[in-house]
C-alpha cells in the first residue's frame, strides 16, 4: 500500500539514523522525498540508496538553526519536487552530563538545533499548508520529555518545549486540515547515543546499564 504516493515530504536530520530510516519508509510508501541535514553527504547517501531502490528523493543541505538557510532550502524543494505537505521535525543534539556541570554556550546550541530549528521550519512551511489546507507535522521529541532524563537537562526541556509547541499548532491549525503528531523515541542506536556513550569512562557499561534499564532488555533500532 503506498500511503503517500507522490506527496512531498521533508525530514530534518534526515542522513542520521532514525532521520535516515523515516525518509526510507516514506519513500517505500510512494513519498517524494526531501531529505536535509547540514551533513550535505549524509544526506545524499540517503537519497541515493532511495533513488536506488526506485524510490524518488533528493538531499538538501540545510542547517536549521539559520532562518536564512531553511528558507532557502524550503525554497528549493518546492521548485524540485513540488509544495511540502508533511514535515518531520527530526534533527537533533545532545551534551549528556549534569546540569551544574553545563555552560551557557551548550545551552544555546541545545536550544538552537532542538527548538528553534523546530521553530523555523514550522513558521516556514506551515503558510504554505495552511494555503492549501492540507499539512502533516510530525515533531520528533523524546522520551526525556515526559519524564525527565538525567544527564540531559537542557535537551529535556526543550523536547518537553516541542510538545507544547506541538499541542498548540494542532489547535490553531486543525480547521485548515493540518494535524499535529508528536512522537517520543526512547534510547536509540544512532550516533547521538555512541556520542553520549564516547563521553563515558566506560562505554560499553553505560550502553549495557541503559539496556538492561528497558523491559524488553533491548535498545531501540532506528528501522
Amino acid at each position: 500500500m503506498r500511503n503517500f504516493n507522490e506527496r512531498v515530504v521533508v525530514v530534518t536530520g534526515g542522513g542520521g539514523g532514525i532521520g535516515g530510516a523515516t525518509c526510507r519508509r516514506f519513500a517505500e510508501d510512494g513519498a517524494k522525498v526531501a531529505v536535509f541535514d547540514m551533513n550535505l553527504e549524509a544526506a545524499q547517501k540517503v537519497a541515493d540508496e532511495i533513488n536506488g531502490q526506485g524510490g524518488v528523493a533528493q538531499a538538501f543541505k540545510c542547517d536549521i538553526t539559520s532562518r536564512a538557510e531553511v528558507d532557502e532550502a524550503v525554497a528549493a524543494v518546492e521548485a524540485a519536487l513540488g509544495p511540502i505537505e508533511i514535515l518531520v521535525n527530526n534533527a537533533g543534539w545532545d551534551v549528556f552530563k549534569p546540569f551544574v556541570k553545563t555552560v551557557p554556550a551548550e545551552w544555546d546550541k541545545l536550544i538552537s538545533i532542538n527548538l528553534v530549528g523546530a521553530l523555523h521550519m514550522l513558521h516556514a512551511v506551515l503558510p504554505g499548508m495552511a494555503e492549501r489546507r492540507y499539512g502533516r507535522i510530525v515533531n520528533v521529541a523524546s522520551d526525556a520529555a515526559r519524564g525527565g532524563s538525567s544527564g540531559e537537562a537542557v535537551y529535556s526541556a526543550c523536547k518537553g518545549g516541542l510538545v507544547a509547541l506541538s499541542k498548540t499548532l494542532a489547535r490553531e491549525h486543525a480547521r485548515q486540515g493540518i494535524t499535529v503528531y508528536v512522537v517520543c523515541p526512547g534510547l536509540t542506536v544512532t550516533a547521538l547515543l555512541a556520542g553520549v556513550a564516547e563521553g563515558a569512562r566506560d562505554p560499553a557499561k553505560l550502553l549495557e546499564g541503559f539496556r538492561i534499564s528497558i523491559p524488553l532488555v533491548c535498545l531501540g533500532q532506528p528501522d
